[in-house]
């Protein structure tokens, strides 16, 4: 199995930039799963229904979510019914939606769970008992296990990467909207990067308009921030686990940029 899992969406320009590569992607990994972080897909603040739909007419197999998950109200109508999109799973008990999904990849199933951190986000409840809890209910019937962890502190999520070693077939880090270098398969056999990075604009401040994040850094007064416009990039990972196992053989990175290509 193959999964190539695409970093957090932002804006219309992120999915501009999703438009334009997901051909590309298609023809390179033809037998991959195509999973994203969509969260910030509508106006860098949540999903609607319109645009969930959108993204899944791409290609897309599945939707992971994460803090902003209730920015659009609409979302409360829809995600429920909704078995390909999960949010968060340590979200207390009784909020709509699904922590976890189940998706057919030809005659294989791969177990998808959403985490998101508590170091510098709401203490919601602990991600770490969450997935232990997912996984003992799971019991090993689903062989290949991804995970979307996403928080703000880089200790937390190398955290996580060591807490499911050997117990999940990968573990990537989304929400700082920043592709970094550590991308490795661990000891046990998980595949880990601690944040994927983003898609959508490639010169504003994490998809934001750059000025008015200068400004609040500046003056530390209140500012509205919106998504900015212009360049796109485009972030992912593709990931290839053994079969027999599970777990990984190898993580490496995707990067594209609107006026140059970087695929490592």
């Amino acid at each position: 199995m193959k999964i190539v899992f695409i970093g957090d969406i932002v804006g219309s320009v992120g999915r501009k930039a999703l438009k334009n590569i997901m051909p590309r992607l298609k023809q390179a990994h033809p037998h991959a799963v195509f999973i994203a972080n969509g969260e910030n897909a509508a106006a860098g603040k949540g999903i609607t229904s319109a645009i969930a739909k959108e993204i899944y007419e791409m290609g897309i197999q599945a939707l992971t979510m994460g803090n902003h998950t209730w920015d659009q109200k609409e979302i409360f109508d829809f995600i429920d019914r909704d078995e390909k999109m999960v949010r968060p799973a340590n979200f207390p008990p009784g909020t709509p939606g699904r922590g976890h999904t189940v998706i057919k990849v030809k005659d294989q199933e791969l177990l998808i769970i959403n985490l998101q951190g508590r170091t510098f986000l709401p203490p919601i409840d602990c991600p770490f008992r969450k997935v232990d809890e997912i996984l003992e209910a799971d019991k090993k019937k689903h062989k290949f296990v991804f995970v979307d962890f996403h928080a703000e502190a880089t200790s937390e999520k190398i955290a996580m990467g060591w807490h499911l070693d050997g117990k999940v077939s990968a573990v990537v880090g989304t929400h700082t909207h920043v592709q970094t270098n550590d991308n490795r398969v661990l000891p046990q056999g998980t595949a880990y990067v601690t944040d994927v990075g983003m898609v959508g604009p490639r010169d504003g401040i994490l998809g934001v308009e750059r000025n008015a994040v200068l400004q609040k850094f500046k003056t530390q007064l209140p500012v509205r921030f919106v998504t900015d416009e212009g360049k796109w990039h485009f972030h992912a990972v593709v990931i290839e686990l053994n079969d027999q196992t599970g777990l990984a053989k190898g993580i490496n990175l995707i990067r594209y940029d609107e006026d140059q290509v970087f695929m490592d």
